[in-house]
């Protein structure tokens, strides 16, 4: 067992015995887990239990309580820090925004754009969407580490019809863009209407027309049993999956039902770790019908929260 752990556990240990203590409990309930793991994150279990037992919630907590768990909330706050700090940009800080403003964080970021971007310079409006998330509010986009994962697949591959899942503000949806082959389309799903109206104007001012690049508004699930029908799509050479992790099982084997993937096609995955897509990823591995890989990267502004880029290859029915 590490030091460290030892230390933790320790914490941990003095936080509930203080609150036994105060508290006088009939029965130390945390006495016979004492020795039973080593697992980190059950010590911070238990110390949290401890705290918000019945009994502690009755009456004011007195300060030497409070003191038995500052070292274990300041060990936290430390060792979470990055998580904290993206909480605070991307939920916190983004509602009051979003309260203040009236608008959307897609919608205040193409205002940005509107005024320091080239228009018809795709490069520029990324680089500029880029400099906006880093140094005004935090946009979640893939960013500029796995927009060039990204690009280079669909070169690599020259896909002659690209589906993407999730357009958001329309960023992963230029880095394809810009990638295709001469006479490639790219159909791009948004199911949110302001947002979606957001990423047909960026895309429109980036220079690509309707024959290259046709947004859908609508939800994934109602879309893709009608692309063969309703938009002549017999096939897809490329997918990628960028709009709720957990929805991203369901859309492939929609996919897969529908017929919609060749031999050979590639299917993309955006935040395959974090938040994660760990029921998708292991149906991938275990149904037999591709071949996985995993792109590690981390968030853009937070490189230390690891992220990553899963890419499927498909095989055929298995």
């Amino acid at each position: 067992m590490s030091l460290e752990l030892d230390q933790f556990r320790f914490k941990s240990w003095f936080c509930c015995v203080t609150l036994h203590k105060r508290l006088s409990l009939s029965e130390p309930w945390f006495v016979k887990y004492r020795d039973n793991t080593n697992d980190k994150q059950w010590w911070v279990w238990v110390s949290l239990s401890a705290f918000l037992h019945p009994r502690a919630r009755v009456g004011t907590m007195s300060p030497a309580i409070a003191l038995a768990f500052l070292p274990l909330v300041v060990t936290l706050l430390v060792r979470y820090r990055h998580y904290f700090r993206l909480l605070v940009r991307m939920v916190l800080l983004r509602s009051l925004r979003d309260c203040l403003s009236g608008l959307q964080i897609e919608e205040r970021a193409f205002s940005y754009v509107l005024t320091h971007a080239l228009p018809g310079d795709p490069s520029h409006i990324l680089t500029t969407l880029d400099h906006w998330s880093s140094h005004c509010e935090y946009l979640g986009h893939m960013g500029p580490v796995k927009g060039q994962i990204l690009m280079r697949l669909v070169e690599e591959k020259a896909p002659a019809c690209v589906l993407e899942l999730g357009t958001h503000c329309g960023y992963s949806t230029l880095l394809i863009a810009r990638a295709l082959p001469p006479g490639g389309r790219l159909l791009t799903v948004e199911w949110n209407p302001r947002t979606a109206a957001v990423a047909e104007k960026l895309i429109r001012l980036a220079g690509f027309d309707e024959r290259t690049v046709e947004l859908i508004v609508s939800s994934s699930e109602e879309v893709i049993p009608h692309l063969q029908t309703q938009y002549q799509l017999s096939q897809v050479d490329l997918v990628l999956l960028a709009h709720r992790p957990r929805r991203y099982l369901r859309d492939l084997q929609l996919l897969e039902a529908h017929a919609l993937l060749p031999a050979g096609a590639t299917v993309l995955a955006d935040h395959a770790l974090f938040p994660g897509a760990p029921r998708f990823l292991q149906y991938a591995k275990s149904c037999g019908r591709y071949r996985c890989r995993l792109h590690h990267t981390g968030l853009p502004d937070f490189p230390a929260i690891k992220d990553g880029i899963a890419q499927l290859t498909y095989v055929g029915p298995g």
